[in-house]
């Protein structure tokens, strides 16, 4: 017999004290394949779907894909967007003996705080009890018990920076295989604590992380379970699921439920620890400034409040001003992400000279308000390319309209959708080496290190109060569960 499998992606963090709203053209502009574009989109690429379509041509699978998107994390997901695509993958869902998904585990739309609880339960009212529906979610899901109600399996990546989306949607695939034919049984038990941030941020070089990762693998070799997820959360969603959490899948659900509150109980004992360290800006830049003659590989500066990732605004200047105060030489900034400035690059052209005010112009309190500068403008280019590194997989890419534009000995990149920088190919799409400049900047809390520390001499991370700065007092929460750690006192 061969199996009907629906696979689909549809992936959103939501930062829901962004005030730009997340719509179709949000999505559209960042990753956006319907039916039969998406196998050559990702066959063949280290890729969550590329993974999916490998499973299928082993195991024999009719594949059906309705739709693969994802859009950079920002506000609320629209209403009208997330019916749409839940309505695309809900009439492709008939017929099918299986379900297999990729996505994020911490979206909120304008009316569910939980988008894939709500997402999973409209499948699962769709194709019955007896249809096995697994997905892949992110380190960092926000994770639900509507969510493990609504699927039999729950798998998260295991590394941050995420480097294993591939690995991991085989782990479902083979899972999901099992149970079309009635091999295992499989159920999710979740377990969470009072904690609103934990295990270091999902840092999987971290003690709490490795451990819990380390008692993961002893369980599922010992046939315990078949699987288990460690979640690290996302904080900068004010929701009541908040925090990190523990899945565990298996057959029988009794059993999960006990090893969820175990391994749930270290991050509790382990919740106050962090390996995060800032660097005051002034000494980051003097840093820079010191050692920017003669140096064979680039100081990485790494704006952990400005992270796009986490869906801040990637257009906050105070880091910028100061390398233009400083007068930084040989200096490589990804990015400021600016359209208007963008298009003003582009009126000017290639060879001459534009000024313009850059950045700041979402929320200027939020990191530094716009910036008056003179540049050359170097380069444009559409902002697609394909990414490479250990992030990219091979699939490609697109922040929309880009320039270049150099100031006395700094390169800044500018970019009309926003993104953090995870790949080499950010810097090299633009024409600028990022291995042969002194210092190179990022807006990146975590990510950027897959491709970038390789490269550097040193990383040093900086907090310039942008939108997803880590003083969680400063963040208006009003619908977390209360009491929660580090808020209030447990």
């Amino acid at each position: 017999m061969t199996n009907r499998v629906l696979v689909a992606e549809f992936m959103h963090e939501t930062n829901t004290f962004s005030v730009q709203v997340t719509d179709e053209n949000a999505f559209r502009n960042s990753c956006y394949y319907l039916d039969n574009d998406i196998p050559g989109a990702f066959a063949g690429t280290r890729t969550s779907m590329g993974a999916a379509f490998e499973a299928a041509g082993k195991y024999g699978w009719r594949v059906v894909h309705p739709i693969v998107t994802s859009a950079n994390p920002s506000g609320r997901v629209t209403d009208a967007f997330f019916d749409a695509v839940s309505e695309r993958i809900l009439s492709a869902c008939d017929g099918v003996d299986g379900v297999l998904l990729h996505l994020h585990g911490a979206m909120s739309t304008q009316s569910h705080d939980d988008g894939e609880g709500e997402l999973l339960a409209r499948i699962r009212s769709r194709v019955g009890a007896e249809t096995p529906i697994i997905a892949v979610l992110d380190l960092h899901a926000t994770l639900t018990q509507k969510m493990a109600d609504n699927a039999n399996a729950l798998i998260s990546y295991r590394t941050y920076p995420h480097v294993d989306q591939y690995e991991r949607t085989w782990q479902a695939a083979e899972l999901l295989e099992k149970a079309m034919a009635g091999e295992v049984t499989p159920k999710v038990a979740v377990s969470r604590r009072p904690i609103l941030y934990a295990l270091d941020g999902g840092r999987t070089t971290s003690p709490p992380m490795v451990e819990l990762l380390r008692r993961g693998d002893r369980i599922e070799a010992a046939g315990q379970a078949l699987a288990v997820s460690i979640q690290a959360g996302f904080s900068s969603a004010d929701v009541h699921d908040i925090g990190p959490s523990v899945a565990v899948t298996a057959n029988d659900l009794a059993a999960a439920q006990s090893i969820a509150d175990e391994l749930m109980d270290y991050v509790w004992d382990q919740r106050a620890f962090s390996s995060i360290q800032f660097t005051p800006l002034d000494v980051a830049i003097a840093k820079a400034k010191a050692d920017e003659k003669g140096a064979d590989r680039p100081l990485i500066i790494a704006d952990y409040s400005d992270n796009p990732g986490s869906g801040a605004y990637g257009d906050a200047t105070r880091l910028l001003k100061a390398v233009l105060d400083a007068d930084l030489q040989n200096v490589g900034f990804h990015a400021i992400c600016d359209p208007e400035a963008a298009l003003q690059a582009q009126a000017a052209g290639v060879g001459n000279s534009v000024t313009l005010k850059l950045g700041g112009k979402v929320d200027p309190s939020m990191g530094g308000g716009p910036i008056e500068i003179t540049a050359y403008v170097a380069a444009l280019t559409d902002g697609s390319f394909i990414a490479y590194g250990p992030m990219g997989g091979g699939a490609r890419r697109n922040y929309g309209l880009s320039a270049l534009l150099r100031v006395g000995g700094i390169e800044i990149i500018v970019i009309s959708y926003n993104g953090q920088a995870t790949d080499l190919g950010q810097f090299t799409s633009l024409g600028v080496d990022p291995t042969r400049k002194s210092t190179v900047i990022v807006k990146s809390m975590q990510h950027f290190r897959a491709a970038f520390e390789p490269i550097a001499r040193e990383v040093i991370e900086v907090d310039t109060g942008a939108l997803s700065t880590r003083n969680f007092m400063d963040r208006p929460y009003k619908n977390i569960r209360r009491p929660i750690w580090p808020l209030d006192a447990l």
